[in-house]
């Protein structure tokens, strides 16, 4: 049985000017959260995740990718959205490239895990946060490893440990403001 993310619960996705607006709303806001940044080398703590996860959560996972897709595609072409203001294809290609690529597979699986079943309570929100926040160090670490002198163990080190306790953090809160706003909607309703 499919569930509803947020927005389809509040109606958000019935038409193709809307799902548009979401995308660019959601794409704004993932560029403003990398501009909250902790300069960290070689990969930079930001708030994306946090903005990925409420998206994922709230979008469900086509237009959750959609947006990311977008985000990535106005820091391609110049936009300054990521970490620092930073822009162009030759950012990406940096050593941050595997985590840029892996916030769409992140907002995606996060949609899904919404659609799947894990739409409602701060449970089951926040496992639908984390595991993909936990995932994005695949292709984050192992880009970091192929494009850098660090072996994997470096590459672990500098790309995934420093992180960890922050993406339970924003998965947590994440979760928090996606049940709040389920509760809101609910006490609405009645």
């Amino acid at each position: 049985m499919a569930h509803s993310p947020l927005m389809t619960t509040l109606g958000a996705d019935t038409s193709l000017l809307r799902k548009v607006a979401m995308v660019v709303a959601g794409s704004v806001l993932v560029g403003m959260s990398a501009q909250v940044s902790v300069p960290m080398y070689p990969v930079p703590m930001t708030l994306q995740t946090l903005a990925i996860s409420l998206i994922g959560l709230t979008y469900g996972a086509r237009l959750a990718g959609i947006t990311l897709l977008a985000y990535l595609a106005q820091g391609a072409i110049g936009f300054p959205v990521f970490a620092g203001g930073a822009a162009g294809a030759a950012y990406m290609a940096g050593p941050t490239g595997g985590f840029l690529l892996g916030f769409v597979a992140m907002a995606w699986l996060t949609g899904l895990l919404v659609e799947r079943g894990l739409d409602r309570g701060f449970g089951r929100l926040f496992l639908a946060a984390l595991i993909p926040a936990i995932l994005l160090f695949v292709p984050g670490v192992l880009w970091l490893w192929t494009i850098t002198p660090l072996d994997m163990n470096g590459a672990i080190a500098a790309g995934a440990m420093p992180f960890q306790l922050g993406g339970v953090v924003k998965s947590a809160v994440a979760a928090l403001i996606v049940t709040g706003a389920l509760a809101a909607l609910k006490s609405r309703q009645s």
